[in-house]
């Protein structure tokens, strides 16, 4: 297992995620520290350092988890930006992101997509109309069936 990702591996990562964080979808010129390439699934797990298994994140990222106890108890996953769709689990209120799966909701408390500081980040981007952006309404959004 390697550490070293490229530069041309992190420039594809950032472009396929339209420079926003793939797990809360804020865009990395609008949170203070940017975004970072990061394991899905951390080396210390068995993930590789390739595209398949890597995502863009805020630094307020996963670091080597890879899931937590459900509300059964349970082990799950956390959400998998190259193999779930993020409507599939979450749905944007207003600045909060609510999830609604066991995934989901793993996801956005290990994540803590809503503690105090981070909605009072993305509401006051909400009042200058830069969140959710237009890339982030796509992933919100979900095909009618």
């Amino acid at each position: 297992m390697s550490s070293y990702i490229s530069t041309e591996l992190r420039r594809f990562v950032a472009e396929r995620a339209a420079g926003l964080c793939e797990y809360c979808l804020i865009h990395e010129s609008d949170t203070f520290l940017g975004c970072q390439v990061d394991h899905i699934i951390s080396e210390k797990h068995g993930g590789a350092t390739e595209a398949d298994n890597l995502a863009y994140a805020c630094t307020r990222a996963k670091g080597t988890d890879i899931g937590s106890a459900g509300g059964s108890g349970n082990f799950v996953r956390f959400f998998n930006p190259r193999s779930d769709r993020w409507a599939d689990h979450f749905e944007l209120f207003g600045a909060e992101l609510r999830a609604f799966t066991d995934i989901g909701q793993a996801t956005a408390r290990i994540l803590a997509f809503n503690t105090l500081d981070r909605l009072q980040e993305r509401q006051a981007l909400v009042l200058v109309a830069r969140y959710p952006s237009l890339q982030a309404l796509q992933r919100t959004t979900r095909p009618y069936a």
